[in-house]
Order: C-alpha cells, then structure tokens, then sequence
C-alpha cells in the first residue's frame, strides 16, 4: 500500500491552522506555468526489473573517456578490498567515538591512520582528518599564526588555486596579511619567496609538486623561514611522497595534503579527506583530534581519544578550529589502501605513474608548435603550451572521448594556451598514443 504519512483529519487540522481550504491553496502563490503538468507516472516495478532496467539505461551511456586530468584529484586504482572492509557497517555506519570503551575498533582505525601519515610524511604527528586540501591549508595557516602570533603569511602561487581561494575567503575577516608570490612560467621563484619572509612573517607555504607539477625541493626556503621565526607549511601530494623528498626531510612545520589519491574515488568532488600533520612542537595548535594508544588496569592494549582541542569538548574561545566532524570513513579507506599496497606497491604506483608522464612528454613536446612550459623536473603531471587556445583543444578531443587534462587558464592570467595533462597507473601507453595523435591533428588545424 502507498505510504501516506497524514490522515485526513491531520491534513483538515494543518489546512484550517492556515486558512485554507484545499490542498491546492497552499500552492496557489506558484504561477501555473511553473506547476508540472501531469504526474502520469508508470506503474511500480519490482527490485530486480527496476534493477535491469537501470542496466539498460546505463548501457546506452558513451563510453567512458580516457582521463589525463590531474590538478590535484587523481583517478589511481583502488582495490576491490577497500570498497569491502569500508562498505561493513561497522565502520560505514559507525558515528563519533565519544565513548571509548565502545568504539575501540573505530579508535584503533584512527590511530593506525595517523601512524601510516605520520610515516609517509616523515612527521611526528597527524590528527584525525579534516575536510580537504584547502581547509587543511587555512587550519594549518591558523596554527601558525596562533604559533607565532603573527598576521602575515607569504604563500607561493603555484599552490593550488582552489586552495589559496579557499585561504582567502576563510581569512577574509581576520585581519591577516596573505602575500602571493607570482611564479614565472609555472616555477616557484624561491629567491622572490625567500626576500618576502620578514619577521612578522607567521609562514610560509608552498606546495610540492606544484599545481603545474613540478617536483621541488624547499629545504632552503624553510632553512630561511626558521632564521625569521617563522613556520613551513608543505601541501604535497601523497602518492608521490613514496618516491619524492618528505615533508620531514626538508624540515617543514607542518605537512597538509588532500587525502583523495588514496583510496577515494573521483567521485564528482568528494567526499574526500584533508590531511594534517605537524611536528611535536606544534601539537597543541593541530586542530580536531588525535587517537592515542595506552593500557588499561589489567595492561591491556586500548585507545583514547588523547587531544580534543575543538569547540565541542572545550571553550569556544580557546578552541583551535570549528571543525566539529572529521572524515574518518574516509580517512579509513586512505589507510586501508595504504596497507594494502604497502610501501613498496605505494611507490611502484608512483614510479608507472611518473613515467607514463614522461613517455606522454617526450611525444607531446615533440608536436608542431607544441612546448613544455618549463624544464624543471615533474612528477606524473606536466604543463605544456599550445599553439591555440587550450579550452579549445579540450572541446574538440573531449568529443572524441579524450579529456586531455585541466586549463590552468582558469586561474592563471596569460595561461589560455596551457594544458596541465596528468598519468596514473590505470593509463597506458595505448592510451597515450591516442592523446598524441587528437593533439597532433588539432594542433596541425592551429598550425595551418
């Protein structure tokens, strides 16, 4: 029978609180041509007809294109095993672990995920997760400015747009100082990031590879940092850090990155996870929480929720962030990937995805009228320039099923003929090939 949730007498009860005689008086004040027409819909089908006629639907779509975009969001291969163990209910359902006596499974997950970032990162502590990228990047500028007790922060522009918009707008009403240094042709210009760091300088942060990616080292840019008392705040990319410098390594304060390389699907934005973590020193500024492990009366293993340093557990005023939620499904599935590739299979990722960017490169820039933007070393993602307008180059091959990366024209002025082109494991040289020759026959047309 169909579910109706109020009787009649309710429903004459609600109309008469209102004045109103009919059903259709309540939405008399919506012009009629905005009503819809008809609600002649088909009859009820069962599960499995419902089922097989969502199949046919589905298999009428185009296929599914080849996919170099990049810019931060990446499309890695996820085991079959992460989209299981998440999916149990234990942890899909599982709320926040006030109680510890009766979420120790979900403590235990938290904690082994810090531990697996702390790790990859080479940091001495992570906290259980914020939203994003970009809200790590604001929540790790506000623990320097409260570490410091300084306003000025000088961020590099070859961090992600989205990211330093996201800074921009969070900070809007805190009175700080955020100075952007411009990059020449997708490069960091370290001795321009160096001369702004003065000592009302909170941090400096800059992002490794850079949204163009190119793989940089900033241990001279941080060395300077400290000589001005302030702090180095590192994005990175996770994936890569299997084969890259760590953040720890080149001495940063704090490490933040966007968690979706790691087990999150594309997913049209999200969710995803920020990740956060810092250096001993700075502990108490990281915001959310942080698991601990410990033993109980009888010496047993048991975890804890040892620092809650947000606005519900303490006063607001004193509170390091608003963030009153965390990602930890999300942050699980990060850690469940981590275990099941393991160190070597984590950089092995890595290391395909690499050099399937430099096969790409090597045959790309060899087009006419085609160059990189710039030699620096790069990871599984490049720049190039091209001999037209980029956007139109993504119209024309995305026709073909080709999405042959991301327009850093959006973001960037004088960037209309730049494409940012990104490899993963799951592409191929086949698949390469392919962009190659879209590319070669669009930039010909150019050309002539």
């Amino acid at each position: 029978m169909p579910f109706i949730p109020h009787t009649a007498e309710e429903t004459e009860a609600m109309l008469s609180l209102l004045e109103l005689k009919t059903l259709d008086d309540l939405f008399s004040y919506i012009p009629q041509e905005m009503r819809p027409g008809q609600f002649d819909l088909p009859d009820g089908l069962t599960e499995y007809e419902v089922i097989r006629k969502l199949e046919d639907m589905s298999g009428r779509n185009a296929g599914i294109p080849l996919n170099f975009m990049g810019a931060g969001f990446y499309n890695h291969v996820i085991p079959a095993a992460v989209d299981a163990l998440s999916s149990r209910g234990e942890f899909l359902t599982a709320y926040t672990p006030y109680q510890a006596e009766a979420a120790q499974g979900t403590l235990q997950a938290i904690f082994e995920y810090q531990t697996a970032i702390c790790r990859l990162f080479e940091m001495d502590v992570a906290n259980a997760s914020v939203y994003d990228g970009g809200s790590a990047i604001f929540e790790a500028a506000m623990m320097a400015v409260r570490a410091t007790r300084r306003a000025r922060l000088v961020i590099d522009s070859t961090v992600h747009p989205l990211y330093r918009k996201m800074l921009s707008t969070l900070t809007a009403n805190l009175h700080l100082d955020i100075v952007t240094i411009t990059n020449s042709d997708g490069l960091t210009d370290k001795n321009r990031l160096i001369a702004a760091i003065d000592e009302n300088t909170a941090a400096v942060i800059v992002q490794n590879p850079t949204f163009f990616g190119n793989a940089r080292d900033y241990s001279d840019v941080f060395e300077a940092a400290k000589n001005k008392g302030a702090l180095a705040i590192l994005s990175v990319y996770p994936v890569m850090q299997a084969v890259l410098k760590t953040p720890g390594e080149m001495g940063a304060d704090i490490a933040v990155a966007d968690g979706q390389s790691l087990g999150q699907p594309l997913n049209f934005g999200g969710p995803y996870l920020g990740i956060m973590s810092c250096t001993q020193k700075l502990v108490r500024q990281i915001p959310g929480r942080i698991v601990g492990r410990t033993t109980d009366q009888e010496g047993k293993t048991g975890y804890v929720l040892t620092l809650q340093a947000r606005e519900q557990h303490i006063r607001r005023a004193r509170a390091t962030s608003n963030i009153c939620s965390n990602q930890a499904l999300c942050a699980l599935r990060a850690l469940m990937q981590l275990c099941l590739l393991g160190p070597q299979g984590l950089a092995n990722a890595a290391r395909r995805s690499l050099e399937l960017a430099h096969y790409a490169a090597d045959k790309i820039a060899l087009l006419p009228k085609v160059a990189m933007l710039n030699t620096a070393p790069f990871c599984n993602e490049f720049a190039v320039r091209l001999p037209g307008k980029a956007s139109d180059a993504v119209r024309k091959l995305a026709k073909t099923g080709i999405l042959p990366g991301v327009l850093p024209g959006l973001w960037y002025p004088d960037a209309d003929a730049v494409l940012l082109i990104a490899c993963t494991e799951k592409n191929n040289e086949a698949q390469i090939d392919a962009l190659v020759e879209a590319l070669r026959s669009w930039s010909r047309e150019m050309v002539i």
